[in-house]
């Protein structure tokens, strides 16, 4: 089968997860990392260790809302993961109940990186195609030897297990499509354009002719695809995940700017709904850990 990575270059910028149910917990689970080594004439990259998980809640919960930069994002993945979570906890139980259990294939819930908001330091450290494991419960008692539902009675809880994490994402998710629509408008700022100018004349001195980001994109999945052994594609991921972050950081330093300046407006624009929001949202996510017995985590270096 071939190695692809486009499971993790998911060019979405709203937490569109807003999908009920279990298949928005269906994205590719992560593959452990491979050793690094760099390219011929690339800049020497940084042995590290796995991904790692934290739990750590920002000081305000808009900054996981409404993120400017790829280290906020950790936040809104690890919220999107939560939901997924959530999904896939009641889905579970309702199987359970039932006397079956959910069919194996179906993958766990994940982190998704936002494509519009690169992580870079994550990039840099990890490549595309890493990120950490999502923290599961323990199946339940008797799962093991349960038989696997039918169709009929998958869907059925399937759609319980969306109906769940609705009850989470219905309070935040029309005001964080907002914001996500609001991020587009960078894409025509001068300022931005003129950033992404210089990005491939940086990424040839890295080593790679790419034209333009999605050319650079449409390069990683085609080597890593080519390359000989899933060692050898870790290798070749995580060294253009570093190309890329290092000449992305200039086209991040001023969107970055011109994110915060919006978000400024956005959250002045909407003072009296986050009134309210930061008042409950917090509370809110953890009654929903203890209730579905899940752990919010977001995604760490």
């Amino acid at each position: 089968m071939g190695r692809t990575t486009r499971h993790r270059l998911v060019r979405r910028i709203a937490v569109t997860a807003a999908t009920a149910a279990l298949a928005a917990a269906c994205s590719a689970a992560p593959s452990s990392p491979p050793s690094p080594q760099a390219r011929p004439g690339a800049p020497a990259l940084v042995s590290v260790t796995s991904a790692r998980v934290d739990h750590v809640l920002p000081d305000d919960p808009t900054r996981m809302l409404f993120p400017t930069a790829g280290d906020e994002t950790r936040w809104t993945q690890g919220l999107d993961a939560f939901a997924q979570q959530i999904a896939y906890a009641a889905a579970s139980s309702c199987a359970r109940r039932g006397g079956f259990v959910l069919p194996p294939e179906l993958p766990p819930p994940a982190f998704i990186r936002l494509f519009e908001l690169p992580d870079l330091d994550f990039v840099a450290h990890h490549g595309f195609s890493r990120s950490a494991d999502v923290p599961m419960p323990a199946p339940g008692p008797g799962s093991a030897a349960a038989r696997t539902g039918d169709a009929a009675e998958i869907r059925r809880c399937q759609a319980e297990g969306g109906a769940a994490a609705n009850t989470v994402r219905k309070r935040y998710t029309a005001l964080q499509q907002r914001w996500f629509q609001q991020l587009t408008t960078l894409r025509r700022d001068p300022a931005t354009l003129a950033a992404f100018a210089g990005l491939p004349a940086c990424l040839a001195g890295q080593g790679v002719q790419a034209q333009s980001e999605d050319d650079f994109f449409a390069q990683v999945d085609r080597r890593v695809q080519q390359a000989a052994t899933e060692a050898d594609a870790g290798r070749e991921d995580r060294a253009l995940g570093h190309a890329y972050a290092t000449c992305m950081r200039p086209v991040e330093d001023v969107r970055v700017a011109a994110r915060e300046r919006l978000r400024t407006r956005f959250l002045t624009e909407h003072a009296a709904e986050l009134g309210t929001l930061r008042k409950t949202f917090v509370p809110d996510l953890h009654a929903a850990e203890k209730r579905y017995g899940v752990v919010l985590s977001f995604p760490a270096p």
